[in-house]
């Protein structure tokens, strides 16, 4: 295949990814950004200013951040801020950094590495809807038509802390506040609509993504204990062959290995090779099956299934195995899913071969044009998208904040707070039915107690002896001293006296 032809099929699957329309995402915005103090930049803002979340870092869902905003005094591109050159130093800080020469990713890392519990990037450039709205253009610049995407880089895997973008015109009063000595304190919010008791959760992914399927194989057990309160929908990126123009006008497939049913439905070959290794057509393929296997087992969003056969598809999920129908058929098996029924919804839905539409590839296509789909892997709960990376903690977390107060299950109440310094503590809790890191908390204060009481009745038995045994030298010695003064009796054989008759009687243990 030329070069000619890989450059062509490229620049098509970027042209479906960003022809996604922002505002799609900005519908679904679930965080609050507020200005605390001074008064009169937050008077007016009782619902918020808008904002846009990052797609990388950990917001705290169901909580919120306030703290003191500090300016930062360049661009944090270059390494971290100097911690003295912050008016107050040691404080807890919000950042704000200016939007510009580095990635979004870039800034927040080295904004993190200040010691920043959060960044609020400060656009620099007006979106051209705000300018009629009064956003000001700086002198030689134009608006922008689209807003900035705060997507991960590839390299945000490490970055903790929430980030929100602030626009021009509400950023640059309180840049201004800042920049004459003004203390503004600001707060940050995340939240998940919780209208009921019943949570409605889903994943968008493709079926060759490493940390989409990771994240799988351990949810199976929070979904088996989150039961019938929880409902989990799985979807998978496939795009447009048509509109990717990967089909001509008679039909015939102009993309190659990357589609299904001549050129009508495509995905991203996961090896970036056309002609060797896992295609595009290959992905399509296993997507279908796990659509299949979910719409048989998925039993109104619980069935463990489709969890269970990612666990053991991983055996098959290399080159050499992908394509391999007894792998599969043993992946099926082992998983308790029966194949025949697969075979049969494939062929149903219309097949992968044909020059037809296939009704299931079809309604997951539409299904990823009309919710924006554009970075993946995402998971969204009670329609919310949840930011930050795929980790079991943290969509756990954002489970668990979407019921309503007083109806969330038991193991929420047990683990969505059960973290200490080792890896998966949440995930651990789950499996366990029980928080190592609280029970290590209970049985330190038991231990503690327990050698408390040890060391009081050790140092009072301590000092009852040695109160007695002075007691018995000093008996001793006044008998001593009484019997050189006092008679012997007749008989001789010593002293007969009240004080030996009381030391007797002191020292009956019985």
């Amino acid at each position: 295949m030329t070069n000619y032809y890989r450059r062509n099929v490229l620049a098509f699957v970027l042209a479906i990814a960003t022809s996604a329309p922002s505002s799609i995402e900005a519908a679904r915005v679930s965080s609050k950004l507020q200005v605390r103090l001074p008064k009169d930049l937050s008077s007016d803002r009782d619902n918020g200013f808008e904002h846009r979340e990052a797609l990388f870092g950990v917001p705290p869902y169901g909580g919120a951040i306030q703290s003191l905003l500090q300016h930062a005094n360049n661009d944090l591109c270059s390494g971290p801020l100097d911690r003295n050159t912050l008016s107050s130093p040691g404080q807890p800080f919000i950042l704000m950094v200016d939007r510009g020469s580095c990635t979004f990713v870039q800034k927040v890392r080295n904004a993190q590495h200040s010691g920043a519990v959060a960044v609020i990037i400060a656009d620099n450039t007006c979106q051209c809807k705000h300018v009629k709205d009064g956003c000001q253009l700086e002198e030689g610049t134009l608006c922008e038509e689209r807003e900035p995407l705060m997507a991960d880089d590839g390299s945000g895997t490490d970055i903790t802390v929430p980030t929100m973008l602030m626009f021009k015109q509400d950023a640059d009063p309180i840049k201004a506040a800042l920049d004459k000595g003004a203390p503004v304190r600001m707060e940050m919010s995340w939240s998940v609509p919780n209208p009921d008791d019943h949570v409605e959760y889903d994943l968008w992914s493709t079926v060759t993504d490493s940390k989409s399927n990771t994240f799988q194989k351990m949810w199976m057990d929070a979904q088996l204990k989150l039961g019938g309160s929880a409902a989990f929908t799985p979807h998978y990126y496939i795009y447009d062959g048509v509109k990717a123009r990967c089909r001509d006008g008679n039909g015939v497939n102009l993309c190659y290995t990357l589609c299904t049913n001549e050129g009508r439905y495509c995905a991203i070959d996961p090896d970036n090779d056309l002609d060797y290794g896992i295609s595009g057509a290959n992905v399509v393929e296993e997507t279908l099956r796990r659509l299949c296997i979910w719409d048989i087992y998925g039993n109104d969003g619980t069935g463990p299934e489709l969890f269970q056969y990612v666990r053991e598809f991983d055996v098959c999920d290399n080159e050499q195995e992908f394509t391999n129908e007894k792998c599969i058929s043993d992946a099926m098996a082992r998983a308790g899913v029966e194949i025949t029924h697969v075979n049969k919804c494939v062929a149903k839905s219309g097949g992968t071969a044909d020059n037809k539409e296939n009704t299931r590839l079809q309604a997951q296509m539409e299904e990823v044009e009309n919710n924006g789909i554009i970075v993946l892997p995402v998971a969204y709960v009670n329609g919310v998208p949840i930011r930050g990376t795929l980790d079991f903690d943290v969509i756990f977390k954002a489970v668990c904040a979407g019921y309503k107060d007083g109806t969330t299950p038991d193991i929420c109440t047990k683990c969505s707070d059960c973290h200490d310094s080792s890896a998966d503590s949440e995930y651990r809790c789950v499996v366990d039915d029980k928080c190592e890191a609280k029970a290590a908390a209970g049985v330190s204060n038991q231990a503690f107690s327990g050698s408390l009481i040890a060391v009081i009745l050790f140092f009072g038995l301590l000092a009852f002896w040695q109160h007695r045994k002075s007691q018995s030298q000093m008996r001793t010695e006044v008998k001593g001293i009484m019997a050189e003064y006092m008679p012997i009796t007749k008989e001789g054989n010593g002293i007969d006296t009240a004080l030996e008759q009381d030391d007797d009687e002191q020292f009956t243990l019985s």
